[in-house]
């Protein structure tokens, strides 16, 4: 396969043509990352936006991997002086690293087997002679092969027995053929361990269930997979099981690809061989194929899952620059308290201690409302952990008796601010600051901007994932990493004032280079253009024309350099400025002019009429963030607890996750909710992304409260929603109680329950 051919591959999977896709591939190939090609090289690649290019970058990866793969088994082969043309061309139209492996299992050099020491006792012919012809009992012809190895007639057809078996096994036709089969007709199995059930309580929904494979959704797959772990299930791929007929369909597609029929001698044999291959070998290896590929593909739904509330949250609309009191509850350890400026500058902090042991309610009041006035605190963030709603109250009771203007309350997610403040990013920002007041500076700070503070946590840590531990950990850090380059490109970057934590997912820049920056902005002060970006040590001219286009610098010498036209266009917007007869900073913003424009008019050799329409678009709005407008919810009063909840309730929320299965919605009793899919709209919702994101405020009413498994059943429907049933029942498993107890477990290191597990579970450790 040469690189037209993967071009050609990648193109018909984006919906783009081979050409664009050659274009985008050489420009990966010489550093360019997928934010700049996206914004800046539209011409080049025909416009492909960066959804298209993260495809396109992660295809790329696979179809070179498979690609050497090919390379090195057609050396193996060759190397073995058994490569035939029609072996060569087979290996050639292979289009998967599984189809390609069956290929080459046959030539793969393994372990000494039963049927290699069969063939050096010398029962390779009589295993040919059986399949030749089936006319005589393989018994008789057994008697010609007895030797001091071959004792007896058992031996010896044991012999030609493990000789057909591994030609079976190694039948990359039938191997095929047999997948394909289970792949339409297996089923999804899980049963409770005996003497498990009180203990795995949380996988009840799977202590009896049965679905197919192909259709079992990636969230059901790792809840199974999950209580299988954690040795409360047991789990299989079956298939034919409900078939009562002698020779199951799979057993009779074996014999179709040998001609075993049923009336020859030797056909009775071969059916009895063909059996025992199934049950012992090949029933066990493509089983575990299907199961390692249904957990392959419930990863990357659960990471498609994780990547898209990743991005909601960290494009969540921002506070803005007001000062603003963090609140990190807690109850005997005390509440702490961190004041920051407009900026994000650390102002002031406290520990506070209104709940028990202490009770100094007022105390704490009054200490609070002394910050408020001494640094005109605009905002309040109260983390959403243990003691949360407390706080609120508290803080309620205090905004009560001050005068207007009074400062926001607003609940904020306190998800992984407890590993920034052990981080060391925290500790370098706070070398002299206890590490539980630095959580309070991080919820204080992403209220105002949540980009800025988020990109400060490794995005694993941020806690919105669905079964974030089963997954494969490294192609979850490589999806994660690419929605924060995104986000953080998308919105754009001042360069004077943000941390070196946030250039470091600059296009082009990394730890190193956004390290320099901040350096240099230390020692000589804010940058006035990015033309002075050249002046960072070891930040040479790829990397400006990389990362230049995403920083802006307001205010400064260059008006343009405060919108997202990239410097190297500055001749282009100069010319459309020009033509207004205008000054840049007066034409910016002036949609009535700019729209009087012909684009066309603009394009020259080298920038065409997208970036022409990108640069006019620019000047009508500089600067633009793509982000939302600010908005919060209210909790209701008197709801605090999960108990003082009522099916009927009609309360507002903010949507924590969204799964697959539903949207969890914080809605203030330390308990998020499930709004299941069939519950988020009066007409039919395929995806929950449909009507929801994460951080989106929500109307719900309470349609169930368990408070001993702690769920809590929510609907979003005008009519307050119907009974989900079973299969409501069943994602909720997989949700609420169970999600938020297990999934800051990691993977259980138990042995799993039967071959198959045990085959599977050594499977998953290879990861």
């Amino acid at each position: 396969m040469t690189a037209k051919p993967i071009a050609a591959i990648i193109a018909s999977e984006i919906k783009a043509t081979a050409a664009q896709v050659a274009a985008a591939v050489d420009l990966l190939d010489g550093g360019a990352t997928v934010p700049f090609i996206a914004r800046y090289r539209k011409e080049v690649t025909g416009g492909l936006d960066d959804t298209q290019l993260r495809v396109l970058s992660e295809r790329l990866t696979y179809l070179r991997e498979l690609e050497a793969r090919r390379n090195s088994i057609l050396e193996s082969i060759r190397g073995q002086d058994k490569l035939t043309d029609e072996l060569e061309r087979k290996i050639a139209a292979a289009v998967t690293k599984a189809e390609l492996e069956d290929i080459y299992l046959p030539y793969k050099p393994k372990r000494r087997t039963k049927a290699e020491i069969a063939r050096e006792r010398g029962l390779g012919p009589l295993a040919e002679a059986i399949l030749a012809d089936r006319s005589a009992a393989p018994s008789d012809r057994a008697g010609a092969f007895l030797s001091a190895d071959v004792t007896d007639i058992k031996a010896a057809l044991e012999g030609a027995r493990d000789i057909i078996a591994e030609g079976m096994t190694e039948n990359a036709d039938l191997l095929g053929r047999l997948r394909n089969y289970m792949k339409d007709a297996a089923f999804l199995r899980a049963s409770v361990v005996d003497g498990k059930q009180e203990a795995g309580a949380k996988f009840s929904d799977y202590f009896n269930h049965s679905e197919r494979w192909a259709t079992a959704p990636g969230h059901r797959a790792l809840a199974m997979l999950r209580g299988w772990n954690e040795e409360i299930l047991s789990v299989d791929i079956v298939v034919d099981q409900d078939d009562a007929s002698p020779m199951k369909p799979v057993e009779r597609m074996i014999a179709a690809a040998y001609n075993v029929g049923a009336h020859l001698p030797g056909d009775k044999w071969l059916a009895d061989v063909i059996g025992w291959t199934w049950r012992v070998k090949l029933s066990m290896s493509l089983s575990l194929d299907l199961m390692r590929e249904l957990r392959e593909r419930a990863e990357e739904e659960a990471i498609r899952v994780f990547a898209r509330n990743l991005k909601d949250l960290l494009l969540a609309a921002p506070a803005g620059s007001r000062a603003t009191m963090g609140l990190d509850p807690g109850i005997r350890t005390g509440v702490k308290v961190a004041v920051v400026d407009g900026t994000g500058k650390l102002l002031d902090t406290r520990t506070v201690y209104p709940f028990p042991p202490k009770n100094d309610i007022r105390g704490t009041q009054a200490e609070l409302a002394s910050l408020i006035r001494k640094h005109k605190v605009e905002l309040i963030a109260i983390g959403n952990g243990t003691g949360s709603r407390e706080t609120e109250k508290l803080v309620a009771d205090m905004l009560a008796q001050l005068p207007a203007p009074k400062p926001t309350k607003v609940i904020v997610s306190e998800a992984g601010a407890s590993v920034y403040s052990a981080s060391e990013t925290a500790a370098a920002e706070f070398p002299m600051l206890d590490v539980s007041l630095r959580g309070a500076v991080s919820i204080a700070r992403r209220l105002q901007d949540p980009l800025a503070e988020l990109v400060k946590i490794e995005p694993k840590s941020i806690g919105v994932g669905q079964y974030q531990h089963d997954v494969d950990q490294s192609k979850l850090s490589r999806s994660l990493d690419a929605v924060v380059e995104d986000a953080v490109n998308a919105v754009g970057v001042d360069l004077n004032t943000a941390s070196a934590s946030l250039l470091a997912r600059v296009s082009g820049l990394g730890k190193s280079s956004a390290e320099a920056i901040v350096a240099h902005r230390d020692a000589a002060g804010p940058f006035s253009s990015r033309q002075q970006l050249l002046k960072v040590p070891r930040l040479g001219a790829r990397t400006f024309e990389q990362c230049a286009g995403f920083l802006r610098i307001p205010n400064g010498t260059e008006p343009l350099d405060a919108s997202s036209v990239h410097p190297e266009a500055y001749r282009v917007a100069k010319k459309i400025v020009a033509a207004c007869g205008r000054d840049v900073r007066s034409l910016m913003g002036d949609s009535a002019a700019l729209k009087k424009l012909d684009p066309r008019a603009f394009v020259d050799e080298r920038f065409g009429l997208p970036t022409v329409r990108d640069i006019l678009a620019e000047l009508e709005k500089p600067g633009r963030d793509p982000r939302p407008s600010f908005k919060t919810a209210t909790f209701a009063e008197g709801v605090d607890d999960i108990k003082d909840l009522k099916v009927g309730m009609q309360l507002e929320g903010t949507v924590t996750n969204v799964a697959a299965f539903g949207a969890f919605v914080d809605i203030g009793v330390h308990q998020d909710g499930l709004v299941h899919v069939s519950q988020l709209a009066d007409r039919f919702i395929k995806d929950p992304h449909e009507v929801v994101k994460a951080g989106d405020v929500v109307q719900v009413r309470v349609t169930e409260v368990d408070v001993a498994r702690k769920r809590i059943g929510l609907s979003m429907r005008k009519d307050g929603g119907a009974d989900r049933g079973r299969e409501a029942r069943g994602s909720a498993s997989s949700g609420s109680g169970a999600r938020n107890a297990a999934e800051r477990q990691p993977r259980s290191q138990a042995p799993a329950q039967g071959a198959l597990g045990a085959a599977l579970m050594a499977a998953m450790k290879e990861k």
